[in-house]
Formats: C-alpha cells, sequence, structure tokens
C-alpha cells in the first residue's frame, strides 16, 4: 500500500511512497552483491528504495499489467539491477530460480491494495469512486461484478463475514440479492448504495460499505491463500541469513504472518522428564520482536498507514518445513462458490 509523495535517484521521480519505507530498508538489510525480491512491486518504491541502498539485483513482481508497464523506466534507469515481471508473489521462489536469482538475500512483501489502484476508479477497488464493479488486480479471472452477480444469499453472506468481518453480511447479502433481481450490480456507486441503505454509520465513522468491498477484494484475488503461499515459497527462496519483512494491512493478513513466523522460530519441545520431541528444527529467527508499527507522523501524513503492521525474520540453516500449516487459518470456502442457488 503506498501514498503519494517525492521521489528517488532510480529511475527519477515516483508518485508514491510505500508504507513504513525505513522501517523495511532497516529490517531488510540490503547489501552489495544480493539479490532481493520485491513480491509486490505497485509503483515500485520498495524497489527503487533496494536498489538505492545497495549494488544489488531485485526481482520484482507484481500482477497488474498496469504496474509492469509503469515500471519499464525503472528497470531501463537500473543499468541491468531490476527484473520486472507479471506473476503471482506466491511464485516467488520459481520466479527466482527462472531469474537465475536464487537464493535470496530479501523478500519483501507489502500486501494488500494499492492507493495507485484505489485512486484508478475504472479498477473498481474504491466506494469513494464511481467505476466498473471489477477489483481485479490483474487481467484475468472473475471480478467483483461476477461474484455478486452468481453467488447465492448464503455464500454472498459468508464472504462478506469471512473475509470483511463485517457483522451485518445477511443483512447485506439480502439487500444485494433483492437489488441485483430488479438490475445489475456492475458498478462500485450501486454496491456502495446498497451497502449503505441496511449499514448506518454515523459522522465520521469508516463508510458502512469499507468491509464489503475488502470482502469482495480479497475474494477476487485470493489474496489470503496467496499471502499464505507466498510466505512458504519464500522460505522456500531464502538463503542461511536472508530476511524475510513483510507489511499487512488488517487482522486477516495479520493473523497468517505472525502464525507463521511463531510455527517457524518454534524448536522442538524437551524437557529433564521427556526426550527430545521429534519435529524441524527453526526454519527462521525474529528480527522484530513482535510487530512493528508506523510511527505518528508517518500516520498523520498518510492514513492509510494506520493500520500497517511489519513483521520480520531471518532464515536459519535448517531446512525449509513441509509447509500446508497455514491452511487451517484461511476462512472455509463458501457453501456455494459459483452459480446460483437454484
Amino acid at each position: 500500500m503506498t501514498t503519494d509523495h517525492g521521489g528517488d535517484p532510480v529511475g527519477g521521480p515516483a508518485r508514491h511512497l510505500p508504507v513504513m519505507l525505513r522501517e523495511v530498508l532497516a529490517h531488510l538489510a540490503p547489501k552489495a552483491a544480493g539479490t532481493y525480491v520485491d513480491g509486490t512491486f505497485g509503483a515500485g518504491g520498495y524497489t527503487r528504495a533496494i536498489l538505492d541502498a545497495a549494488d544489488c539485483r531485485v526481482l520484482a513482481i507484481d500482477r497488474d499489467p498496469t504496474a509492469i508497464a509503469g515500471g519499464q523506466r525503472l528497470v531501463a534507469a537500473s543499468g541491468g539491477r531490476l527484473t520486472l515481471v507479471q506473476g503471482r508473489f506466491s511464485d516467488l521462489d520459481t520466479l527466482a530460480d527462472r531469474e537465475g536469482l536464487a537464493p535470496l538475500d530479501g523478500v519483501v512483501l507489502d500486501i494488500g491494495v494499492s492507493s495507485m489502484q484505489l485512486d484508478e476508479a475504472e479498477r473498481g477497488f474504491s466506494f469513494r469512486r464511481d467505476g466498473p464493479l471489477d477489483m481485479r488486480m490483474g487481467d484475468t479471472g472473475p471480478s467483483a461484478a461476477d461474484l455478486v452477480a452468481e453467488l447465492d444469499e448464503v455464500s454472498l453472506a459468508h464472504v462478506i463475514w469471512s473475509l470483511g468481518e463485517e457483522r451485518h453480511s445477511r443483512a447485506i447479502a439480502r439487500a444485494i440479492v433483492k437489488a441485483r433481481a430488479e438490475a445489475p450490480i456492475v458498478r462500485t456507486g450501486q454496491l456502495a448504495e446498497i451497502v449503505a441503505r441496511v449499514v448506518w454509520a454515523k459522522p465520521g465513522e469508516m463508510h458502512p460499505a469499507t468491509r464489503t468491498f475488502q470482502a469482495l477484494r480479497i475474494a477476487v484475488n485470493e489474496e489470503l491463500n496467496e499471502l499464505a503461499t507466498a510466505l512458504e515459497a519464500a522460505e522456500r527462496a531464502l538463503k542461511p541469513g536472508g530476511r524475510l519483512v513483510v507489511v499487512t494491512f488488517h487482522s486477516l493478513e495479520d493473523r497468517i504472518v505472525k502464525t507463521f513466523l511463531a510455527n517457524r522460530v518454534k524448536a522442538p519441545s524437551a524437557s529433564r522428564h521427556l526426550p527430545q520431541q521429534e519435529g524441524p528444527e527453526p526454519a527462521f529467527r525474529l528480527v522484530a520482536k513482535g510487530a512493528v508499527e508506523p510511527g505518528p507522523d508517518e500516520v498523520a501524513e498518510n492514513p492509510r498507514a494506520r493500520s500497517a503492521k511489519l513483521r520480520a525474520a531471518e532464515r536459519t540453516l535448517a531446512p525449509a518445513h513441509p509447509g500446508g500449516d497455514l491452511m487451517g487459518l484461511l476462512p472455509a470456502p463458501s457453501p456455494q462458490r459459483h452459480g446460483r442457488r437454484r
């Protein structure tokens, strides 16, 4: 997630500055001749700062073809130190190996939607700017309008509750089903108005549609599954001493990162009364004890940073864990993900 701000030397001026940039660089600790992955390139703020911090190489990944096109100037200015590819950060280990950059000295992930995407009405991420109800970070797959049109009421309520933590999910789903029977819901403004009819907000509170839009965006882009898979990919791709830095923006994301790191830094238990328990050795050691949060000055300048949390860890010599242990943290599939209930 990014915010409008100045620019950096490599590649010329930038439109956006990532949240917690100083903290990210401090925990990533870029070094000369190192190889790094920026799994969420966006407007290139983290990538630009890493390239400026050390004479290193960066593989930057983004699902958004607009971001890839917009990053070509930075690629040209990097002197061959930046490789920019369209793809999913869940494939970062495969992509790094393909580009000859593995094993890695660092991985940084900035989870969520960027301000660049929010500010472009035609992308359909924001209820504050009317546009097509899309929300896709890439250019393939079903859109938010497709989910709103196809999911039955129970499934819609499940998505809005489990991914948006919206306590009015049933009333919202009921209102959506009623409204779409009268006319297709294809615009962000339409959906925001429907939600606002059943969810009341006092002046100064967040918009009534905030959690519903969050839920649909996460569902459309499979964000939580992508994050869980990306953490395991980073574990496989990082060399001993390599750093993993993740910035999240809401509790569902942070819970996954926190649990992943807790599982990876835990040694097999032992006591005077029991033999050493079998299990994988710690694959990480914590660099940051707990979550690092943005300072008050940054939050004042950029309200979007207020919920950000950074977690960081360093790879050990131990082999990567088998994986798959984060699946229990992902919301269960909705009762019916495809087609309306007959």
